[in-house]
């Protein structure tokens, strides 16, 4: 299976001004190792089969009938191949010149896809030798002894995807070409480009780009002439760039003295997927419902086995490099901008929380220290409220002690275990057997003491779960499941840790980081079984449902994308296939989609809290789902891989 993945390529060749077959000889070349790697849809960049600086050379016969022969060699020397091969160059019809797209396979031109924009400014003068493709008036075009169709409007259906073609100019234009064809039904959007080189304007480009594919939900590939070029009064760098809905998946490098072939594989499910959730896009599809598109169909491309050449991002709720810091800060302040409205309307006297010791309820703790000031609130205002129960060990209960004493919050410490003995004793349950009666009991203890906190003092409760406990339901239903606004209610648990360190690093004093350190390196637990002899955590979390980011990876393809278990199999076989073997990995597959199924009835009467990326559980937002839905087909297939 290829999982809905195109393998598509951006080449960018040597060039020799005017000289044909030297280009040709080069395209060639590329085309073959890229059909050897399992490419199925090569461009190349704008004119490259004669160069993109010919100028005046446009207008010599001898220049566009060697183009028109090294069109004849390349398609007769891959006439074997499956690859679908996209290449510039001058196309003749008639009286006038075309600066064309010529996408060809096996031997056969498919369509002409002539420019639409042709730029006559500063430095550009290509309506000195080019007609438009408005003024193209033929409906096909005899070339290379073969008659083909020629328009702006042509849409390439292939087995897996649908492409269409704009060059280089046609993307700064208000409303691109590319537009329209994705409107119309392209998933993959390809630009053979000559673009040069200025202060500051790859960065525009590259704008250009992510925001056209972004705008399109579509696959974008960027070829760029390179070197070899004229240089006379331009620079070409030779830009390789290969986009997914807005992100650079690929890029060659730029100034290159060598040819460079940039091959990487857009995943078109996730673009239908992406569409069809957006209604927007639909209804613009609407409005060019009279717009002309020609379908022209091509063959099979290659079934070689699928290598992904594409990073797979085993944490993909966390960003990484440099925007990490920079997304940590924006998702806190929604945090503490949506519990700060929720206050303010409440006019709450009070927040009231229950510290632990754990990631989650630090970070909830932190978000109301940063809201209370931000409001000109004392922090004597929030109530930080210890609960000891029979599973809390010395580490987490003092760092949960010594982190309130540094943020000068108000603190309360109430031992649940004698009102849990008598509870246990009220609905005759024994207190040796450990079962889920056992560990309810305290979750729903605590809830009661905090509602009731707030009662007393006017105030609200802030809830502490995460995105990824409320997914896998573990959470005590109207236990730590409730919440008057819950902060963390869209942060999954692989990104709780980062914003905790974060915070640890940029918003607290020295001795409360060192806490805050020591709280992100403490095992993630309920704590709600005894510790052992020497009073460390016996129950970890993760040891029961699994580890947080596997079950993180298999949540945001899921609810993201819409993937199927057998493709999340495939990609977090890629992403962890070093941490990981793929028994263990399907066996925490089947834990999720069982978990995420049968606990649907938890996430159906969520609190309110903000939704922070581009997940979010909320009934009244992002996930709507029968709590008695079946998972029957989603086990079924992971018991089948």
């Amino acid at each position: 299976m290829n999982y809905g993945f195109v393998k598509v390529a951006a080449a960018v060749p040597r060039v020799k001004v005017a000289d044909c077959q030297y280009n040709v000889d080069q395209i060639e070349g590329m085309i073959f190792e890229a059909e050897e790697k399992g490419v199925q849809i090569i461009t190349f960049p704008e004119l490259c089969i004669t160069g993109y600086s010919c100028a005046d050379l446009f207008a010599q016969n001898i220049l566009l009938e060697k183009a028109e022969m090294g069109l004849v060699q390349l398609m007769n020397n891959t006439r074997q191949l499956d690859i679908i091969c996209v290449v510039g160059m001058p196309v003749a019809t008639n009286t006038i010149l075309i600066n064309a797209a010529v996408v060809f396979q096996h031997g056969k031109i498919l369509g002409i896809v002539p420019k639409t924009y042709l730029p006559n400014y500063k430095e550009f003068y290509e309506q000195r030798w080019f007609t438009a493709a408005r003024d193209v008036t033929d409906k096909n075009v005899r070339l290379c002894g073969q008659l083909a169709p020629v328009s702006a409007d042509l849409l390439f259906d292939t087995p897996d995807a649908c492409f269409g073609v704009e060059i280089c100019e046609d993307l700064w234009s208000v409303i691109p070409p590319s537009s329209k064809l994705a409107l119309k039904g392209a998933e993959i959007l390809i630009n053979l480009s000559a673009d040069n080189e200025g202060i500051a304007k790859h960065n525009y480009v590259r704008s250009l780009i992510s925001q056209q594919s972004a705008r399109c939900i579509a696959g974008y590939i960027f070829s760029s002439c390179g070197f070899g070029e004229s240089t006379t009064d331009l620079v070409f760098a030779g830009n390789g760039l290969i986009y997914e809905n807005g992100l650079l998946i690929a890029e060659s490098k730029r100034f290159s003295l060598e040819e460079q072939l940039v091959i990487s594989e857009i995943d078109v499910e996730r673009l239908r997927t992406a569409r069809r959730i957006n209604t927007t896009f639909s209804a613009n599809s609407g409005d060019y419902k009279d717009a002309e598109a020609i379908h022209v169909t091509t063959d099979i491309t290659n079934a070689k086995p699928l290598t992904l050449t594409r990073k797979i991002e085993a944490l993909p709720f966390v960003p990484s490099g440099k925007t990490l810091n920079e997304r940590c800060e924006e998702i806190f302040e929604i945090q503490v901008s949506g519990l700060a409205k929720r206050l303010v309307h409440t006019q709450a006297k009070t927040a009231v929380i229950g510290i632990s010791g754990g990631l989650d309820s630090t970070l909830a703790l932190l978000v109301c220290v940063k809201t209370f000031d931000k409001l000109g609130l004392s922090r004597k205002g929030i109530l930080g409220v210890t609960m000891p129960g029979f599973g809390t060990t010395d580490r987490t209960y003092n760092n949960a002690i010594r982190l309130m004493e540094e943020l000068g919050i108000s603190t309360r410490e109430i031992d649940i275990k004698a009102a849990c003995i008598q509870h246990f004793r009220d609905i005759n349950h024994d207190i040796n057997v450990h079962d889920v009666t056992y560990e309810n009991s305290q979750a729903r203890e605590r809830t009661q003491i905090l509602m009731d906190i707030a009662n007393q003092t006017g105030g609200m409760v802030v809830g502490t779960g995460d995105l990824s406990e409320l997914a896998l339901g573990w959470a005590t239903y109207n236990g730590d499941h409730m919440s008057m606004y819950g902060v963390n209610v869209s942060i999954p648990k692989t990104l709780v840790r980062h914003l905790v360190d974060w915070v640890s690093q940029n918003e607290v004093e020295e001795a409360a980081s060192v806490i805050l350190n020591d709280i992100v390196d403490t095992p993630i637990s309920p704590e709600l079984i005894p510790a052992d002899e020497d009073g460390n955590i016996t129950q970890k979390t993760e040891d029961l449902v699994g580890p947080y980011e596997l079950h993180d990876f298999f949540l945001y393809q899921t609810l993201r994308f819409g993937f199927r278990p057998a493709k999340i199999f495939f990609l977090a076989n890629i992403a962890f296939g070093s941490r990981y073997d793929k028994p263990t990995i399907k066996k925490w597959l089947h834990t999720f989609f069982r978990r995420f199924f049968n606990q649907q009835f938890k996430r159906s009467c969520l609190p309110d809290g903000p939704k922070v990326g581009s997940i979010s559980i909320s009934p009244r937002g992002d996930w709507r789902m029968p709590s008695d839905a079946s998972s029957a087909l989603w086990l079924k297939e992971i018991e089948e891989l």
